[in-house]
């Protein structure tokens, strides 16, 4: 059983890590430093998903500032959303450190959030989880804790960044779909004013799936919100992208890497090649998997 002390003490180490790390970049050269500042999510607006975002650019002193206290940011605030995580884009590009030095940092944080992580998901029961996190670290944010800090110390050809649309996924069997919608039965649904037609929906949704195959596989396909991320590119076929939740750390690169910054965010119009899904249960986003 995951303890308090445990907790504590592993949060500790990842703290007293990360101060250091941010030492370090503190003490280093660089060449350019900039924050892409996003609006912040009030408690009372984190349902909306915004149709934009936009993005105001820090530079210089400012931005190294932003860029070096955005890696303690991981505490909840008051009246900001805690489900909607602030997102901290940016570049700190490094000049003449110690690679070796500084990488080496940088892997020891993420090593640190990685076991901080695992300690607080050993304890299986969600609720359990969140009472013994917040007895140990009160108004600590765990995801924004577990972000990794991504480096690279290789010049690629350029570092852009872009927005991204993403999907969280989930596979379900009949079975636990049909529990799903059988709690969803007793719920109250406040857009509905009618609760026998909310269970008349929910009931022609359970005729759907009891329909199927006992082994058919399904999967909820949710969208979630539009998030900046880094993409880096050495050549056409050697390339990834990474989150730009934290800033990201360009160390020792050639002068002539091509930088690029994010643009502001506007919801794009639907694409005619884009994909169509056939949802078995639309408000869930609950489909079958392709065989």
């Amino acid at each position: 059983m995951v303890t308090k002390v445990q907790i504590r003490s592993q949060f500790d180490l990842m703290n007293d890590l990360t101060s250091l790390m941010i030492d370090d970049l503190r003490d280093c050269e660089y060449s350019k430093a900039e924050y892409y500042q996003l609006p912040d999510v009030s408690s009372t607006d984190e349902a909306i998903v915004p149709e934009e975002i936009k993005v105001n650019k820090l530079t210089g002193e400012l931005a190294h500032r932003a860029i070096l206290n955005s890696f303690t940011d991981i505490y909840k605030k008051n009246s900001l959303s805690s489900r909607v995580l602030k997102r901290h884009p940016g570049i700190l590009v490094i000049k003449n450190a110690d690679v070796t030095a500084l990488t080496s940092r940088i892997q020891q944080v993420n090593k640190a959030k990685a076991a901080f992580k695992e300690c607080v998901l050993a304890i299986d029961n969600n609720d359990a989880r969140f009472e013994a996190v917040h007895n140990a670290v009160p108004n600590l944010i765990t995801l924004a804790a577990y972000r990794k800090i991504h480096a690279q110390s290789e010049s690629p050809f350029s570092v852009r960044f872009t927005w991204m649309h993403k999907h969280a996924t989930k596979t379900l069997t009949k079975k636990m779909a049909l529990e799903m919608l059988d709690k969803s039965a007793g719920y109250r649904n406040p857009r509905m004013i009618d609760q026998q037609k909310w269970q008349s929906l929910v009931a022609q949704e359970q005729l759907r799936v009891a329909s199927l195959g006992e082994k058919e596989k399904l999967r909820i396909r949710r969208p979630t919100r539009v998030s900046p991320q880094v993409n880096v590119r050495y050549t056409a076929e050697n390339r990834y992208h990474v989150s730009a939740a934290l800033p990201f750390i360009l160390i020792n690169p050639q002068p002539d890497v091509k930088l690029g910054t994010l643009p502001n965010y506007q919801k794009p119009e639907s694409h005619p090649r884009k994909k169509e899904y056939d949802f078995l249960v639309d408000r869930l986003y609950l489909e079958q998997v392709d065989k």
